[in-house]
């Protein structure tokens, strides 16, 4: 909602008070971008998307190797616990204690690789894009470029003022 107002605030000053403000103020210019569309249409990003689906298959079927072994083990004491002695049983519940350890220590573990991975391969190209908001809010003389797909703003020119000084020195006259 701010970003909104903002970004209203701005262009209402930039486009009403045009005239009044150029004699003193900076030329403010305000142009958006939409990051989440420009990865999506990276061909790297494509590359990066199948890599990841390999990635996965391969613990996908390593995770259903491990489910096969637990449902065997199970359905294996299932059928043949009247028959089994109680320490048998218990050695058999405890295997399938551990086994249920394993594939939830495993399933961890996929997790974590798999959003690593998605970072390693996805950063790069999010920093090229960076670098070319910065590159085209330089070149085009943009003062704010904002960002549709990620709060907050993608570009802030070298030249744009920074009022933060001024506003502590109102806080500090309060």
């Amino acid at each position: 909602m701010t970003k909104k107002v903002f970004f209203t605030l701005t262009l209402f000053i930039s486009l009403v008070g045009g005239t009044a403000f150029s004699q003193t103020l900076p030329q403010v210019s305000v142009a958006y971008v939409n990051t989440t569309e420009l990865l999506d249409e990276m061909p790297e990003k494509a590359q990066a998307t199948q890599q990841l689906l390999t990635l996965s298959e391969n613990y996908k079927k390593e995770l259903e190797l491990m489910q096969n072994e637990y449902n065997k083990k199970y359905s294996d004491y299932i059928t043949y616990q009247i028959s089994l002695s109680e320490n048998i049983k218990l050695r058999r519940m405890q295997e399938l204690t551990e086994l249920e350890s394993r594939i939830n220590q495993f399933l961890e573990l996929v997790q974590k690789d798999i959003e690593n991975h998605e970072r390693e391969l996805l950063q790069p190209l999010k920093e090229k894009i960076n670098n070319a908001i910065h590159a085209v809010g330089i070149e085009q003389k943009y003062t704010v470029i904002y960002d549709l797909a990620n709060p907050g703003i993608a570009f802030v020119s070298p030249e744009a003022i920074d009022a933060t000084p001024f506003v502590k020195s109102k806080l500090a006259a309060r």
